[in-house]
């Protein structure tokens, strides 16, 4: 190990190779910092089978120090795949803080990552957010019109009408306060989060996407010959601040005028039983396909065999897909979230404003028919694949080095 290398703590909750969302995000920073910085990694325990198997076969990432924690399993039987998240994590930062301050100053570690969760109403480890605090990529602070979760089921109204309060209230919460006080930098994932740390700490927020392209061979992903139709693919949780609903709505308005049009969606979560129902109500069955969970695998063939990547997200959220949309070469329709979408333009993807959800729907259904012209498709798609090897992890670990490094050589100035 490089003795001149900075050392960092990282708080990872959501960390493990092969996969996707957060928790592949988690990964992908770590494997990145690790080429700047002596790392300290703390994880959970259920993700450690997998970080030692991706260890053993990839030997030059093994200076990493990967520390593994997780509650006794009758302190966390309640607890199933993302239900009870919320509450798991906040006790899991609670009971790792004295795990924090012992690896921490055992090693002389003065700055502390936190990187995952990136939802900034979450705690913090009590310790480390008093070291040189390094903040994100953060969110959690965007909410949704009751123009568009008047249209949600019962609990989606619930819980976004909960995010509003928590949102309106945030000049009241002292820990989201204290938080944004203490942090050294604090990487937003959208300009809302930006706007929303408090003014007299803004200065330490930037802008700062989360996710990047992963480049590898989509050669190994046979695009299967079908000329007849136009595969319009939608992936992430299952949430109805996601908008699939809204896509739903666009393409059954669509195939009014193209019949060669089909939906694939993938992903599983609350809002799936409201999206069947909807599209049982659209007579859509024939043309929409609700694929729920799929592998990595699946997920790439999919991305390959599709011809749109669609993510109608109505605030931060599948962006893994977003990008991965460049590496596959398809073009892709979203809406500008205020994030992630600032790396998108009309010459490689169509970027749809934010407006009122009739107007919404209307302009999701127009990018849809538009994309049916093969040529155009391609066009987009050739461009996307050019600019998104700006967009690399690689990129993005060289970014994150020059920031943290920036910030911490400057702390006392």
């Amino acid at each position: 190990m490089d003795s001149k290398k900075l050392k960092i703590f990282i708080s990872a909750y959501a960390c493990e190779p092969n996969l996707g969302s957060e928790i592949g995000v988690g990964w992908n920073w770590v494997l990145q910092m690790s080429k700047y910085f002596e790392l300290w990694v703390l994880t959970r325990k259920s993700n450690q089978l997998g970080i030692e198997a991706w260890l053993e076969e990839n030997p030059s990432y093994k200076n990493i120090h990967f520390v593994y924690f997780d509650l006794p399993y009758h302190f966390r039987f309640w607890k199933k795949g993302m239900r009870g998240v919320r509450l798991y994590y906040n006790i899991w930062q609670w009971c790792t803080n004295t795990l924090v301050k012992k690896i921490m100053q055992e090693n002389n570690i003065k700055i502390f990552h936190h990187l995952t969760y990136g939802n900034s109403l979450w705690s913090v480890s009590k310790y480390g957010k008093k070291q040189f605090f390094v903040w994100g990529p953060t969110g959690g602070t965007e909410t949704i019109a009751s123009e568009y979760t008047k249209h949600y089921h019962l609990k989606g109204r619930i819980l976004e009408g909960l995010r509003r309060f928590v949102v309106n209230s945030l000049k009241y919460n002292l820990g989201y306060r204290n938080r944004c006080k203490q942090a050294n930098l604090i990487l937003c994932k959208t300009e809302t989060q930006k706007n929303n740390i408090p003014l007299k700490f803004r200065d330490k927020a930037l802008l700062f996407t989360d996710v990047a392209v992963n480049i590898f061979d989509i050669k190994e992903y046979i695009k299967k010959e079908d000329s007849t139709h136009v595969t319009y693919l939608m992936v992430g949780k299952l949430d109805p601040w996601r908008g699939f609903d809204l896509a739903i709505e666009a393409i059954v308005k669509a195939f009014k005028d193209k019949k060669n049009i089909r939906l694939q969606i993938v992903g599983d979560g609350i809002d799936r039983k409201r999206l069947e129902n909807l599209i049982q109500l659209r007579s859509a069955t024939d043309y929409i396909e609700m694929l729920g969970k799929v592998s990595m695998e699946r997920y790439n063939q999919l991305m390959q065999e599709a011809d749109v990547v669609l993510n109608p997200c109505l605030k931060e959220g599948a962006v893994t897909t977003a990008f991965d949309s460049m590496a596959m070469e398809k073009p892709l329709i979203c809406t500008d979230t205020g994030g992630y979408t600032r790396y998108f333009s009309n010459d490689y993807a169509i970027v749809i404003p934010q407006q009122l959800r009739t107007s919404m729907i209307m302009a999701l259904t127009n990018a849809i028919l538009k994309l049916t012209n093969p040529k155009l498709r391609t066009d987009l798609g050739s461009n996307a694949k050019i600019i998104g090897e700006r967009f690399t992890w690689a990129s993005r670990g060289e970014e994150i080095y020059k920031l943290i490094t920036k910030a911490y050589n400057t702390k006392d100035k």
